[in-house]
C-alpha cells in the first residue's frame, strides 16, 4: 500500500488527523484568524517540502566524514542529516506563504501560518511511518500523536514566532536601542533554535535505533532526554507564543468571552473525536479477530464497548456543535457593543 492509498484508510485517518486537530486548536485560539486559504496553503506546502528533503540534504551528504566515535557520527546526523534539513523546507514554506503580508497583519498570523506548516510536515511523515509499520500502526500512531505530531508544530511555531519578531524589530518588550539586533538575532534564533531542539530531540532516539550495545540505563536515560526535550519545545513554543500575544495583541472583553466559548469547544471535541477514534478501532479491531480467531469471545465482548464509545463520540460532537453555535450568537450580540477589529492578512 502507498501513501495515497492509505490515505482513505483507518491508518490514514489516525495519521492525518492528530495534525489536523492541532491545527484547529491553534487556529480556534487566534483572536483574528489568517486567511483560511493561507492556512491552508501553508499545511499542504508543509507536507510537501518533504518532497525537498533530497534537495537540501545534498550538499551536507559530502560535507563532513563520518567521525569514528558512534555518538559523534549520531550528532552529526541529527544535525546535518535531519534537523537543519527538515527545520530549513519549513521557514522556506512560512516565508513563502507570508510573503506578501497586508498593512497592519497581526503578527499571530506567521505564528499560525508556521504551525500549519509543521504540522502539514509532521502529518505527512507520520503517514509515511504507519504504512512503513503497519503492523503495529496503533500504537505508533499513539505514541507520535502524543509527542512527535506537536513536537513538529511547536517548531513550526517557534519559527513562526521569531520571523513575526524580527519583523517586528521591538518585540517582546525590546528596547528601541536594539531595535536591530533585536530583529538580527530573532533571524538568527528562527532557524538555530528550531535546529537545535530537533537536534537535542532526535540525537537520543537514533542512538537507541543505531547502537544495540547500550546498557538497560542508558537507554532509559536517553529515552527521557529525549522526551523531556520534546514537551519542552512544545512549552517553550507556548510560552513565545503568549510573550508575543502580550505585546502585539492585547485582548478585548469580547476576545475572552471568545476563548472562554472555544475552550468548551475543545473539551468537547477533544473527548467526542478520541472517544469516537477509540471506538472505532475497537470495534475493527474485534471484526478482524472474529473473522480469523475461532475464538470469537472476546469479540462479541469489544464490539459493544466500541459501539458505545462511538455512540458518546458522537454525542460529545453533538454537544460542540451545541456550544459553537450558542458561543457564536452569543459573541455575535456582544460584538455591536465593540469597535471592529483591524483588517489581516
Amino acid at each position: 500500500m502507498n501513501l495515497l492509498e492509505s490515505l482513505p484508510t483507518v491508518i490514514g485517518t489516525a495519521a492525518v488527523a492528530p495534525a489536523l486537530l492541532i491545527l484547529w486548536l491553534v487556529v480556534a485560539a487566534g483572536e483574528r484568524p489568517g486567511p483560511p486559504l493561507k492556512v491552508w496553503t501553508a499545511f499542504a506546502l508543509g507536507a510537501a517540502s518533504i518532497l525537498l528533503l533530497g534537495i537540501v540534504r545534498a550538499p551536507f551528504a559530502d560535507l563532513f566524514d563520518a567521525p569514528a566515535d558512534p555518538w559523534l557520527a549520531q550528532v552529526q546526523h541529527a544535525v546535518f542529516g535531519v534537523a537543519l534539513p527538515e527545520e530549513t523546507v519549513k521557514i522556506v514554506v512560512i516565508a513563502a506563504v507570508t510573503l506578501h503580508r497586508r498593512p497592519f497583519a497581526d503578527p499571530m498570523d506567521t505564528v499560525v501560518y508556521g504551525a500549519a506548516a509543521g504540522l502539514g510536515f509532521a502529518a505527512y511523515e507520520n503517514l509515511a511511518y504507519l504504512v512503513q509499520h503497519a503492523e503495529m500502526w496503533r500504537s505508533l500512531a499513539a505514541l507520535r500523536s502524543i509527542l512527535t505530531v506537536p513536537f513538529h508544530g511547536a517548531l513550526g511555531v517557534i519559527a513562526g514566532a521569531y520571523l513575526a519578531i524580527a519583523r517586528s524589530g521591538t518585540a517582546l518588550g525590546a528596547h528601541r536601542l536594539h531595535r536591530d539586533w533585536a530583529r538580527i538575532s530573532s533571524y538568527m534564533l528562527m532557524l538555530a533554535g528550531p535546529v537545535a531542539l530537533h537536534a537535542g530531540f532526535d540525537f537520543p532516539l537514533l542512538m537507541l535505533q543505531k547502537d544495540g550495545d547500550i546498557d538497560s540505563s542508558a537507554r532509559l536515560w536517553l529515552g527521557l532526554a529525549s522526551i523531556l526535550i520534546g514537551f519542552s519545545s512544545i512549552g517553550f513554543a507556548m510560552r513565545l507564543v503568549r510573550r508575543l500575544a502580550r505585546h502585539h495583541a492585547p485582548r478585548t472583553a469580547l476576545d475572552r468571552e471568545r476563548l472562554s466559548q472555544l475552550r468548551k469547544m475543545w473539551a468537547a471535541l477533544v473527548g467526542g473525536g478520541g472517544a469516537g477514534f477509540i471506538g472505532l478501532v475497537f470495534v475493527l479491531t474485534s471484526v478482524h479477530h472474529w473473522l480469523l480467531n475461532p475464538d470469537r469471545n472476546l469479540a462479541f465482548v469489544l464490539i459493544p464497548i466500541g459501539l458505545a464509545s462511538i455512540g458518546l463520540g458522537c454525542a460529545l460532537l453533538v454537544v460542540t456543535t451545541a456550544i459553537y453555535i450558542a458561543g457564536r450568537n452569543r459573541m455575535r450580540g456582544a460584538a455591536e457593543g465593540f469597535p471592529a477589529a483591524p483588517g489581516h492578512g
